[in-house]
């Protein structure tokens, strides 16, 4: 069983940057890979980034690459993605993912 709890969300204006943590709990032996989904208001929910956990390939949506960077704290089984240069009308809830499993929602909004 794994439990995944993520931080970070909050108010930013369009160009800036935020950062979400994901912190997971429990044995992550053997996970695949960890990363992000988005769902906008009224729209499906998305792929964003993710990170193979044995390789620590990464990978992204072509909507953030080059603005958004998942990364990994080994020892805190953590990952992390900083998000630059936020579009405005991104706002978003954002979850994180670890195999099959999901944690509780962060929202992002974008608004000035």
């Amino acid at each position: 069983q794994v439990q995944l709890v993520e931080s970070g969300g909050g108010l930013v204006q369009p160009g800036g940057s935020l950062r979400l943590s994901c912190a997971a709990s429990g044995s992550i032996f053997g996970v695949y890979a960890m990363g992000w989904y988005r769902q906008a208001p009224g729209k499906e929910r998305e792929f964003v980034a993710a990170l193979n956990w044995g390789r620590s390939s990464t990978y992204y949506a072509d909507s953030v690459k080059g603005r958004f960077t998942i990364s990994r704290d080994n020892a805190r089984k953590t990952i992390n993605l900083q998000m630059n240069s936020l579009e405005p009308g991104r706002t978003a809830v954002y979850y994180c993912n670890c195999d099959m499993y999901w944690g509780e929602e962060t929202l992002v909004t974008v608004s000035s």
